[in-house]
């Protein structure tokens, strides 16, 4: 895997906040390797994301929490980086409440999204291309339906089924 931006130390003042380029090649480098189900590499689902945020009115925090909404819960990178890293606390919010956790149920997990501000539209553009009829289709009927349920019922827990 490529090296990943070194964190701040603490001698010194903080450092500028990472830019929208450095949080986008931060996420290809975590998820270097990472293929979705379809087999395709996981930087595209990321970059999907990111753009279906930006094309739905999100800021620079949201975009930046878009790339790196995976990142985390596919243990790419850990929180404590996150926690570390010199991003703004709202995309760090945002991306620790699309953070799944093991054996949580669906409902917890909205509800956590829709606690936290801002994370409701990455989840959205989320959806928006884990759902797309092209993508699923080149997956076997089982693991389509599977996914199509799976997505529809988060979609209507967020409040909009």
């Amino acid at each position: 895997m490529p090296p990943l931006p070194p964190l701040p130390d603490d001698s010194g003042p903080p450092a500028p906040p990472l830019s929208l380029a450095e949080v986008e090649a931060t996420a290809r480098a975590a998820h270097a390797g990472q293929t979705d189900k379809a087999g395709r590499p996981y930087a595209e689902h990321l970059r999907a994301v990111a753009e279906g945020v930006r094309r739905r009115g999100g800021d620079e925090e949201q975009i930046a929490a878009a790339w790196l909404h995976d990142a985390v819960e596919d243990d790419a990178l850990t929180e404590g980086w996150l926690d570390e890293a010199p991003l703004s606390r709202r995309t760090k919010d945002i991306v620790l409440a699309l953070t799944k956790r093991a054996g949580e149920p669906p409902e917890a997990y909205a509800a956590r999204i829709l606690a936290t501000p801002g994370a409701r539209l990455v989840k959205e553009a989320d959806l928006a291309h884990n759902a797309d009829p092209a993508r699923l289709a080149v997956l076997d009927a089982a693991t389509r339906t599977r996914l199509t349920e799976k997505y529809t019922r988060m979609s209507a827990l967020l409040g909009h089924g």
